[in-house]
């Protein structure tokens, strides 16, 4: 009896690891290509400095889309099987990859040729990449830059 007293007891007050994903992250400037913009757009070429670092490379563009829920099959069971599909949403969507990407401010620098051949106007944004822990402080930092290029300009994509 002592012995699954003591055991009980020392479970009890045993830290539980929790399970982190076995998810890795790329370093990069991901850019979407709005709507209203994309069918413009031909070529897309960007710059990212950071830390007196720079790499640049043409963005090879794919069509962007949103999910779209279908419903469960039963929604009176928590375990029913649930389904989503993939819908066009007029966007373009691409990424620059880079050697590292840490928290302090960025340069990214977008030019490119319209669908006539012409250079669109040359767009430089500054701004600060963000820093979030998807997954709970003790499965680490996870940071990301991305942007949205339309006919104003670049904006930090929130």
């Amino acid at each position: 009896m002592a012995t699954i007293t003591t055991t009980a007891l020392i479970s009890g007050c045993h830290a539980f690891e929790t399970a982190c994903p076995a998810i890795g992250q790329v370093p990069g400037v991901a850019v979407t290509v709005a709507a209203g913009y994309s069918p413009d757009v031909k070529t897309l070429h960007l710059r990212a400095c950071q830390d007196g670092r720079c790499q640049e490379g043409t963005l090879h563009l794919v069509p962007g889309s949103i999910a779209v829920d279908q419903g469960c099959a039963d929604d009176s069971r928590p375990d029913g099987a649930c389904s989503a599909t993939a819908k066009p949403d007029g966007t373009l969507r691409g990424m620059l990859e880079l050697d590292a990407l840490g928290d302090s401010p960025i340069v990214v620098t977008a030019r490119g040729s319209n669908t006539t051949g012409k250079p669109m106007p040359t767009r430089t944004l500054r701004f600060d990449p963000k820093a979030s822990y998807p997954f709970g402080e003790q499965c680490g930092r996870f940071v990301s830059a991305s942007v949205v290029l339309d006919a104003a300009g670049l904006r930090q994509d929130r």
